[in-house]
């Protein structure tokens, strides 16, 4: 088949949907697909900035959520142009990786699918980009319950947003679970202390990693929280945070009310590539995501991609993370937003590095069977086929 992706962001960015849409790529093309992706950084930079950033930004200005809408609708025109200019590749369907690409793909007359990776009006509220109950919050749920209505097939990327996308628009999706590159995220642990020098941390220094974007719902204030009662046994700890988002510089502020400016390092948005590394030189990673305004974490990819990379996992008992982390046996769980528990459970891993150890044998093994990029890409086929012959 050619297949192509569609995304009204920008691609690649620091985020999960970008990782999803880079890693599908790769496992559709390793079995035989064609596999393009178009997305808003096709878009020359003059027109992202004059027609849809700089209004959006004085329009939220004037009426929260305004903007947002106005920059979506823009997206959705510029990318339902870039489709209609790439037509001539005679794509067999789009699998489009959001509401507002999904309408864009379908003015396009090509077969749709879409991918829906998460609770796009209510995510906007906890971000803080939409009032809730207001009119915009409104018009874009009214956006959501079209896309899912008029596209062919939907895939949820898991099990609560199956359910949601049926509680909203009354249409049964397909979920299949995140998924990661298990040749690329693999254990790299014999490279920890090269690694290490290359970034500058020392030796014997405890790494806690925390590879999320800097929101609300990713629950990134709490490893700071927790780090004091850390130090307090292991004073030669070191919290880094790889990612940006709208929560940096309460994050940032945080840090520096609790004087631990020596003790953290914010690396901002890095590449993927350099993620890997990271995983490798850790001791534990982190991923502390929490509810908000009804949202709750996908299958993370970050989550993921620890348990593929031979580091341990501790990680908030909410949403998807339930799924896929069985507590004690290929990681910990612990309750949101209790710090108490996350630094517990933290000093007991550097109490027990030999039950890290196994509780990362075991993750990946979990990975290679189940989180497979190969086998999610053989179900996507499989979700395409059908579509087409609806």
């Amino acid at each position: 088949m050619k297949i192509l992706l569609a995304t009204v962001f920008d691609y690649p960015h620091a985020g999960g949907l970008s990782t999803h849409v880079t890693t599908l790529k790769a496992g559709l093309e390793a079995r035989g697909h064609e596999v393009d992706v178009l997305s808003f950084s096709d878009i020359s930079p003059v027109s992202q900035n004059l027609l849809a950033k700089g209004p959006s930004f004085i329009l939220n200005k004037l009426s929260k959520g305004s903007g947002i809408i106005w920059s979506h609708h823009v997206r959705q025109k510029m990318l339902y142009r870039l489709i209609e200019q790439h037509k001539s590749k005679g794509y067999d369907i789009i699998n489009a990786q959001e509401v507002f690409a999904t309408l864009a793909a379908i003015e396009t007359g090509i077969p749709t699918v879409t991918t829906v990776h998460g609770y796009m009006t209510y995510e906007a509220i906890s971000r803080g980009s939409v009032v809730e109950g207001s009119r915009q919050a409104r018009y874009l749920l009214q956006k959501e319950v079209e896309a899912y209505t008029k596209t062919r097939k939907i895939v949820t990327v898991d099990q609560r947003i199956k359910n949601y996308v049926f509680e909203k628009a009354g249409v049964e999706a397909t979920a299949i679970r995140n998924f990661i590159d298990i040749n690329s995220f693999k254990p790299d642990k014999e490279n920890r202390l090269a690694y290490r020098r290359k970034h500058g941390f020392a030796e014997d220094t405890n790494i806690i990693f925390v590879p999320r974007r800097l929101t609300k719902k990713n629950g990134v204030i709490y490893p700071v929280l927790a780090l004091p009662q850390v130090l307090e046994k292991y004073p030669n700890t070191m919290l880094v945070y790889a990612g940006m988002g709208e929560a940096f510089q309460e994050l940032k502020s945080l840090i520096h009310e609790k004087g631990l400016e020596e003790k953290t390092k914010l690396l901002g948005a890095i590449p993927h590539e350099a993620i890997k590394e990271y995983y490798a030189l850790s001791d534990i990673v982190l991923v502390p995501s929490v509810h908000s305004a009804g949202v709750e974490e996908a299958t993370s990819i970050s989550a993921l991609e620890a348990m593929g990379s031979g580091s341990p996992l501790i990680a908030s008992a909410v949403g998807g993370l339930k799924e896929i982390v069985r507590h004690e046996q290929d990681g910990l769980l612990v309750e949101e937003k209790n710090v108490d528990q996350l630094a517990q459970a933290i000093i007991y891993l550097l109490d027990h590095p030999e039950i890290g150890q196994r509780l990362a044998k075991e993750a990946r093994r979990k990975i290679e069977e189940e989180y497979s990029h190969l086998a999610a890409a053989k179900k996507y086929e499989e979700i395409y086929a059908a579509a087409l012959q609806q």
